[in-house]
Parts: C-alpha cells; sequence; structure tokens
C-alpha cells in the first residue's frame, strides 16, 4: 500500500508550514486568541462537508460557513504540520472536531447556521457533557434529567457530569441527558445543546489530578435551560448521535497525535543517549521497540482512514493508549533513580511559588518526563476504556455473546 502524498498535498504542506511559520510567535498561547487567528485565516473546520455536497479537493477554497474546504489528505497534512511546529493545543478541538462533524450529519440547517460560523470563527468554545460519577465508561448509566417544561420551548437538566475537558472556559456545552423519566439504559435519551453562561444554574469546579493540573472538570446543573430547538435528533436518540459523535475522536486526529509522540519519544531517545542509558542492551531494545510500533500505528492509522470498519477506532485506541503508557513507564527506567525527585526543588516560601502554578501543593516541580509517566496513566482510561473497547470488539465485529449487565 502506498503511504506518500501526492504533488498536491505537497504543495499544501507547504503552504501551511509557512503560515504557521509567520503565525507562531514564542508567546504564542492556546487561547481565544489564537483561536479567532486560525478561524480567521479559515484553519478551522478544514475537514467540514455541506451535507450532499462533493468531497473537498483543495484547501484554498472556502465552504459556507467561512471553513477553508480540504480532502482528507490535507486534512491530515494540517495536523502534522501543526503537530510538528509544536503549536499550541486547541481550544476549540471539541467544537471543531466533535459537534460540528455531529451536527453536519444530525443536526438541522437552522442548528448548523447557528452554531457553525461562530466555530469556524474561533469565537464560541465547547465541551462534553457525557460521563458522570456513576457512568464513565458504561455511557448508557447516564442519570443526568432533562425536563421539558409546560411551553414545549425549553428544557430544565439537572444533574453532574465530571471530566469535563475545558469546562471552565467553555461557552456551550453539549449533553447527554435522561428525557423519558423511568428509562432505562440507551432509551430514553436526549443530546442537548446547552449554553454555559447560566449563573446559579451551572456550576464548574477543577478537578486536580496527581500531575497537580487541573485539565478537567466537574459540572453542576440545577434547573439549567436549554431551547428545545437546540435538541440534536429526535427526543429519545441521543444514545445514536452520541455514539455517532464519538466515531469522529479517531481517524485523522490520532495521526495528529502520533506527531506529538513521536517528539516526545525523541526527547526519550536523547535522555537516554545523554546519560548512557542507551548502552543498557535492555533499554535500547525497549526503545527500538517504541520507535517500530509508532511506525505500525502511523500505517494503520492512514490505511483506515475514512473506513467504516466498527473495529478501527476501538483498535486505534487500544493500540495508542498502551503505547503512550509504556512511553511514561520507559522515561522514568531511563531516569533511574532520578526520575523519583524533582528536577528543582519547590520554593520554601509559598509566596515565591509562581502565581496561578498548578502543582503549587507539590514538595517539587514535575519535570516533562514525569509529567508523561503520570498523565499516560490515564490513557487506557479516558476516552473509552481499554475493556470497553474490548467489549466494542468482541460485540460488534466478531458476534460474541453480550457480557452480563445488572
Amino acid at each position: 500500500m502506498d503511504f506518500t502524498f501526492g504533488p498536491q498535498a505537497q504543495a499544501f504542506r507547504t503552504e501551511a508550514r509557512a503560515w504557521l511559520a509567520d503565525h507562531l510567535t514564542a508567546t504564542t498561547t492556546a487561547g481565544r486568541a489564537w483561536e479567532r487567528e486560525l478561524g480567521a485565516h479559515g484553519w478551522i473546520g478544514l475537514g467540514w462537508q455541506s451535507p450532499g455536497s462533493e468531497p473537498a479537493r483543495h484547501g484554498g477554497t472556502r465552504g459556507p460557513y467561512g471553513n477553508r474546504c480540504g480532502s482528507l489528505t490535507e486534512q491530515v497534512v494540517w495536523g502534522e504540520e501543526y503537530a510538528r511546529a509544536a503549536a499550541p493545543p486547541r481550544s476549540g478541538h471539541i467544537g471543531e472536531n466533535l459537534l460540528a462533524p455531529t451536527l453536519l450529519a444530525h443536526g438541522t440547517p437552522a442548528q448548523r447556521d447557528r452554531f457553525l460560523p461562530p466555530i469556524a470563527r474561533g469565537e464560541e468554545l465547547w465541551c462534553q457533557g457525557y460521563s458522570e460519577p456513576n457512568a464513565g465508561s458504561d455511557l448508557a448509566g447516564v442519570r443526568t434529567a432533562a425536563v421539558l417544561d409546560d411551553s414545549g420551548t425549553t428544557y430544565r437538566i439537572t444533574g453532574q457530569k465530571v471530566w469535563t475537558s475545558l469546562a471552565l472556559d467553555a461557552d456551550w456545552c453539549f449533553v447527554l441527558a435522561r428525557t423519558e423519566p423511568g428509562s432505562v439504559r440507551h432509551h430514553g435519551l436526549s443530546f442537548l445543546l446547552v449554553p454555559m453562561d447560566q449563573p446559579g444554574r451551572i456550576e464548574v469546579r477543577p478537578i486536580r489530578q496527581m500531575s497537580g493540573e487541573s485539565e478537567f472538570n466537574e459540572v453542576f446543573f440545577d434547573g439549567a435551560h436549554a431551547s428545545a430547538d437546540h435538541r440534536v435528533g429526535a427526543e429519545g436518540d441521543g444514545w445514536r448521535i452520541a455514539m455517532a459523535l464519538l466515531g469522529y475522536e479517531r481517524g485523522v486526529s490520532t495521526l495528529v497525535q502520533q506527531i506529538g509522540f513521536a517528539r516526545e519519544l525523541a526527547d526519550v531517545v536523547t535522555l537516554a543517549v545523554d546519560n548512557g542509558a542507551a548502552d543498557d542492551p535492555v533499554l535500547r531494545d525497549r526503545l527500538v521497540r517504541q520507535w517500530a510500533d509508532l511506525r505500525v500505528m502511523r500505517w494503520n492509522a492512514l490505511r483506515t482512514l475514512g473506513t467504516t470498519d466498527p473495529a478501527a477506532p476501538s483498535m486505534s485506541k487500544l493500540l495508542w493508549g498502551r503505547w503512550h503508557q509504556r512511553l511514561g513507564e520507559l522515561a522514568m527506567a531511563i531516569q533511574g533513580a532520578s526520575g523519583s525527585a524533582g528536577p528543582a526543588p519547590r520554593p520554601t516560601s509559598s509566596s515565591a511559588a509562581a502565581p496561578g502554578d498548578p502543582t503549587s501543593h507539590l514538595a517539587y516541580q514535575l519535570g516533562s518526563f514525569q509529567r508523561l509517566f503520570l498523565f499516560s496513566r490515564a490513557d487506557t482510561l479516558y476516552g473509552g476504556s481499554d475493556e470497553i473497547q474490548r467489549n466494542i470488539i468482541a460485540e460488534r465485529v466478531l458476534g460474541l455473546p453480550k457480557e452480563p449487565r445488572p
């Protein structure tokens, strides 16, 4: 199979690389300003296609929502160049890559016209309201309830979501809620678009991780409002919409993610060479295996782009989650005993710590390899645990009996 890119894709790569070089500076950070810069030049929503339209063939033309139209190959190229340039993490990822494709496939024309242009301009940020304290990997256990008022125009939402990325900065949240009282499992759920600016009705609480950072949040809904016009799909059809959205988490984003993985692996190899750990045949073998496995993951991701194979997303998640964990473990092994201590002592005076430092409660500052190790412990849990991915493959692909459920 040919995994090379043609002349048009290479020309697009040159354009993308030049634009990033011109617009990225040492002070560029993630956030609304950077999202608006991307949006102003059409780089948000490169893969969006209007329903019924022909697939885009060149990333220079503009779509109906202000986005540049790009082929699947050009989407891969842009993602790779963005990661290779070490550009800031995207604050608009959830709106662009999860909600937008869902609205294009399942939303109404009015919903697409309302929500896609602000996402394309980088003006509105989104978060995902799926997981709950007792409904994480088993998402069908959702208890957050939404009741339609007597006028039939507004839902009132009550419940709690957890592990909600970007909730502190988000303008909107798409929420999976139970709209049919007494319903169980996959039935009676609806997919609602909820404005986050509702003081007294929505509260966001950051969750401190063992790395000291707070990338996730708890979100509490106390009678929060959502317009009935902002329900995607029919009432009770939320499970189908929610599962369709999860399918967009893989694909191009997996290839982009692997650029970051390659950069991390290169840093680990450099450390091993510098401190002599590469002379150890066991550690050297583990490094080579990591490199080889990463190449295989890339080829597999390219091979399955655009596929309808139901096993592909689950296989991808199983591969990269455990690979990244092994890389974190290898980084700690290469550091040796020094990996158990921080590279820089924490100032003894609390006033000497940097303002807003998320690790200020720790006795020492974490190094990049320690952060890699600690964060990667979650890779086999978030986005669907390894156990859930194996169940999906067993039940939906191999046709094995379903796991007993209470």
